[in-house]
């Protein structure tokens, strides 16, 4: 549209002519708008506000006397309020180029004073605080034109032919050498080291591969022979099992051949010889049951024989008696005495008889009475009437 103007986003606007800007500012300022222009009563210039550039090579003195070249790059624009852009519009609107000039040889003065009063350890290693130092005090005076310094970065420092600061760095290139050296030598034998494992471990692998081969190989070798043995071995099995079936067979054949062997003639025999047993035993208990009563007839035959005999025997005996001298020394008892032995004797014979015809199974003493002569009884007799170690002789 006709009079109306628009500033780009980094530009602002400065309208000159007729009313006065802010605070009695020579023309007003218009930022991110547009705004209706009269021409040729008004009048409108523009000033960037973009990032501009400046460089700083200047040789500086420091505190020990030492010339340094120090090169520097300053990034700076125009300040974004009213006040920034009016100074700066009043001292660059019509050249704005002369910003970057301008703040170079700010910067330059700053910088010369301030490695002034430095030393060379300090600028070499403390740029950071030398850069903080010159935009602190560069500061106030560049608000002054209206200019904000961003940044100000110390690209080198060089001291030309003088070597102070190579020598400077001597020890430090020394040490980091020295550093160096043994970093290389540690990394050269944690090289070999390396390479020492390496070698280990591939040893190791080539042995362990070696091994799985070798087993590899002879469980392959058994699984041929297996199979190789398989089919004998199965030919033998079958073999056997026909072996151990036959030999089955024949002891089961054996046994039934046994048993048949003991059926016809083992079981005929043993009844035959039970039969032959038992009748020899009834015949034995038949002939015994008939010399027992043999012998019991006997006996009976011969004890009425013996009976029969007793009153002859007492009578022989007291026969023996009549024509012996007998003293008898207790009277009646004595000569009773007598008659009682007599009988006793006659009986005492009697049983020797028996026991000596029944044999020696009969109980009993079978010794004969003693005698002697035509009969010797030795009777005793005491002056009291009684028996007593005398004898008595009977002639």
């Amino acid at each position: 549209m006709f009079g109306y103007r628009v500033p780009a986003p980094d530009e602002a606007m400065l309208i000159s002519g007729g009313r006065r800007g802010l605070g009695g500012a020579p023309f007003r300022v218009v930022t991110g708008h547009g705004k209706f222009v009269l021409p040729i009563f008004r009048k409108t210039r523009f000033l960037t506000l973009s990032m501009c550039e400046a460089e700083v090579t200047e040789t500086c003195v420091t505190r020990q006397g030492i010339a340094l070249h120090v090169r520097a790059v300053i990034a700076f624009k125009v300040g974004n309020d009213h006040e920034s852009i009016i100074n700066a519009g009043q001292r660059f609107l019509s050249d704005q180029d002369q910003m970057s000039v301008l703040t170079g040889r700010i910067f330059a003065g700053h910088l010369r004073a301030i490695i002034g009063s430095m030393t060379v350890e300090e600028i070499v290693t403390e740029r950071q605080k030398l850069a903080a130092e010159v935009l602190d005090t560069s500061k106030v005076e560049m608000a002054k034109i209206g200019l904000i310094v961003d940044s100000l970065q110390i690209q080198s420092i060089d001291d030309g032919e003088v070597g102070y600061i190579e020598a400077m760095s001597a020890p430090h290139k020394a040490a980091i050498q020295r550093q160096a050296q043994i970093a290389q030598a540690q990394a050269t034998q944690a090289s070999v080291e390396a390479e020492q494992v390496a070698a280990r471990n591939q040893a190791e692998y080539a042995r362990q591969t070696a091994v799985v081969k070798a087993e590899y190989s002879a469980e392959v070798d058994r699984a041929q022979a297996r199979a190789a043995q398989a089919g004998p071995l199965a030919q033998a099995h079958a073999q056997q099992e026909v072996l151990d079936a036959q030999t089955e067979l024949a002891l089961r054949q054996a046994k039934l051949r046994q048993q048949q062997l003991v059926s016809e003639i083992v079981k005929p025999a043993e009844a035959e010889a039970e039969r032959i047993r038992v009748l020899a035993a009834a015949e034995a208990q038949r002939m015994r049951i008939q010399a027992e009563a043999a012998a019991s007839y006997d006996r009976v035959a011969l004890d009425r024989m013996l009976i029969d005999q007793l009153p002859q025997i007492v009578k022989e005996a007291a026969g023996g008696l009549a024509g012996a001298n007998v003293n008898v020394l207790n009277g009646a008892d004595g000569l009773g005495e007598i008659a009682a032995g007599l009988v006793s004797q006659g009986l005492t014979i009697l049983d020797s008889v028996r026991q000596n015809l029944s044999g020696p199974d009969s109980s009993g003493d079978s010794r004969p009475p003693e005698s002697g002569g035509n009969g010797l009884l030795q009777l005793h007799s005491r002056k009291d009437g009684k028996t007593d170690d005398g004898p008595v002789n009977v002639d």
